[in-house]
């Protein structure tokens, strides 16, 4: 994605309808080149719509509250709201919103347990952190946007804070393999695309059958790093990036 395309995303995302005249004064574009991604570029012609008056808007908002994230996620709500159900309520929501979504529920390899296994993860993470304020902070479960061959964003937990949006990718795993740590990073663009310039994007591998580990591994051949945790480590990421324990 180049870098109009993704202008021209954040500012309609940004928006509650706007104009092509109106993104390509903002952008210092010409409306001839604005035009041309509207109508040509994936992320506009699925992620973004026109209405009759010839305003675009965008599926999922650039605000908080996240507009539209419910329609994508199996479970979206405030951190607050998660935390306020039982763990079985919260299992039937994630499952009656992996339907509504398409998500395979297919559990003859243990997705149920793993579900279970996520929700307490991350129970035990805010635990961890009582007293930050998280209660206005947003988490989605099962997070599928599928649109078509070009559109493919898929994470297992995003956390939203006021300035980071930390994208957790979970196995029940012991060891570190170095296909999940570059299964963690892969949607990372696209997820910066799709929350825009105020937010940094933290990819995280999650491994569930660990314990006190907390390190940072090399992604790929390139000199970029991940955080890999374990999941009584978690808080250790978020402390990373939100300073709560100074």
């Amino acid at each position: 994605m180049d870098i109009i395309e993704r202008d021209i995303f954040a500012v309609i995302c940004a928006n509650d309808g706007v104009k092509a005249k109106d993104i390509a004064k903002k952008l210092n574009r010409d409306k001839s080149t604005v035009n041309r991604y509207l109508y040509s570029s994936p992320y506009m012609k699925e992620l973004c719509y026109r209405d009759r008056d010839y305003n675009w808007h965008g599926y999922i908002r650039q605000t908080r509250p996240h507009v539209g994230l419910y329609d994508y996620g199996g479970y979206y709500g405030a951190v607050s709201e998660f935390l306020a159900l039982s763990e079985d309520e919260w299992f039937q929501e994630l499952q009656a919103g992996c339907r509504r979504i398409g998500r395979n529920l297919n559990d003859t390899r243990g997705l149920f347990h793993s579900f279970r296994d996520t929700g307490k993860t991350m129970r035990m993470l805010f635990e961890d952190i009582n007293g930050v304020d998280y209660a206005d902070w947003e988490i989605v479960f099962e997070l599928r946007i599928k649109k078509s061959r070009y559109i493919r964003i898929y994470a297992d937990v995003l956390v939203i804070t006021e300035k980071f949006v930390f994208s957790l990718e979970f196995k029940m795993n012991n060891k570190i393999e170095e296909e999940e740590v570059s299964q963690a990073a892969k949607y990372s663009q696209y997820l910066e695309v799709l929350f825009g310039p105020e937010y940094d994007v933290i990819p995280v591998l999650v491994l569930t059958r660990a314990a006190d580990l907390y390190k940072y591994v090399p992604l790929g051949e390139t000199t970029a790093e991940l955080p890999v945790c374990s999941g009584d480590m978690l808080f250790n990421v978020f402390d990373e990036y939100l300073g709560f324990l100074e």
